[in-house]
């Protein structure tokens, strides 16, 4: 069992073998599987929490652990950081950030309230709508710092792209500025998030 576990993509194949038994499990007792809107509804807004989870999550460990601990960590152990650690997760970070846009923007689009939501509900006044809408609004800002300003400056504060010393510190401090940006952010786009699912 240990060696099964030893290995990451044996680990994630038995997690999608078992949302997938659980899956046919479910519908099965819900007298069978129909594709419908709903459901391409519901496998959208499961894989959009998915990768909102990886997201939201690496940027906390970004801004919970990797940035207050880097001082901490002898100058000779750095490198593994910055050459190995920090270049796989923003790989993960900036890709689950499209990927959490893009299925949200289809799920609302499934779901019917796209425009609503987009427009802030000005036109209908549909708190609910206005509620995800703002989630939207905010988790697409946050997505475009990750793209446009966080990534372009990691690239030249890890030396994946070559610049002047002094430019590599001013990139590291504009990709810790708006990483705690998105940090900011990042609770009241979730509670938007849930408030829309839940309190209206």
């Amino acid at each position: 069992m240990s060696k099964f576990l030893s290995s990451l993509s044996k680990t994630v194949h038995a997690s999608f073998a078992l949302t997938i038994l659980l899956f046919l499990l479910l519908f099965f007792l819900n007298g069978g599987i129909v594709y419908d809107t709903l459901f391409w509804s519901w496998l959208c807004r499961f894989v959009h929490v998915i990768f909102a989870i990886m997201w939201i999550g690496l940027l906390w460990y970004f801004n919970f652990i990797q940035i207050p601990n880097m001082a901490k960590i002898p100058d000779d152990q750095k490198p593994a950081i910055g050459k190995v650690i920090a270049p796989a997760a923003l790989f993960y970070f900036r890709w689950a950030a499209f990927l959490t846009i893009l299925s949200g923007l289809i799920l609302a689009l499934l779901n019917g309230y796209l425009y609503d939501a987009i427009t802030l509900s000005i036109y209908s006044g549909i708190t609910k709508h206005t509620a995800i809408g703002i989630g939207m609004w905010l988790g697409m800002i946050m997505a475009f710092n990750v793209w446009f300003i966080i990534w372009p400056c990691q690239k030249r504060a890890l030396g994946i792209i070559d610049c002047t010393p002094d430019k590599k510190v001013k990139s590291t401090q504009l990709a810790i500025i708006f990483s705690r940006v998105n940090t900011i952010l990042s609770l009241p786009m979730l509670f938007s998030m849930v408030a829309a699912q839940n309190l209206y």
